[in-house]
């Protein structure tokens, strides 16, 4: 018996299905696929929610200077004039970033093999590219995820069956965080 469903693909294909999916239900919290499809994508998630649980509380504050672009009134960089050139001119400012310890690091690492990239783009499609965010998937699982299911053993995701899909009759589930 194998371990894994197969879904009708091969495994590059497969791999890329689930990829997708695990990253969509852990982003929006709720998916809707079919049912085969829903027991193979617990799997995954059930496993990076319980990575991110142990790894949580596992960083160190650091504090950082860091050298940042002065700016004036309407958000353009100052620029002064050494030798002839125009330069920008940075003022250093401490800041206290996370640190991740080595066995975070590694957590994280993992989740971005499983994880597809996702682009946050405004709703009234203005300005599209400009102030569209790359969304850092594995710090939601440390900061939003984790928290919520720390005090959970397992079961971290619910399969709802919702019936027979109707072009070709394949059952359908709806599978979301609980």
């Amino acid at each position: 018996m194998a371990e894994y469903r197969k879904l009708g693909r091969t495994s590059s294909q497969r791999k890329a299905l689930l990829r997708n999916q695990v990253t969509n239900l852990l982003y929006h919290g709720s998916i809707t696929t079919t049912t085969t499809k829903a027991k193979e994508i617990r799997r995954i998630a059930e496993k990076l929610i319980t990575l991110a649980i142990q790894e949580k509380d596992n960083y160190e504050t650091v504090e950082v200077t860091v050298k940042v672009p002065r700016k004036d009134k309407n958000g353009n960089r100052v620029k002064e004039e050494k030798d002839g050139k125009k330069v920008t001119v940075y003022d250093e400012v401490t800041k206290t970033i996370k640190k991740d310890k080595p066995s975070r690091l590694a957590a994280r690492r993992k989740m971005l093999a499983v994880f597809t990239p996702i682009t946050e783009v405004p709703a009234d499609g203005v300005k599209k590219r400009s102030l569209s965010k790359k969304v850092d998937l594995p710090a939601k699982m440390f900061d939003e995820i984790a928290p919520k299911y720390e005090s959970r053993k397992g079961g971290y995701t619910r399969i709802v069956k919702v019936g027979p899909r109707k072009g070709d009759g394949a059952e359908v589930a709806i599978i979301e965080l609980v």
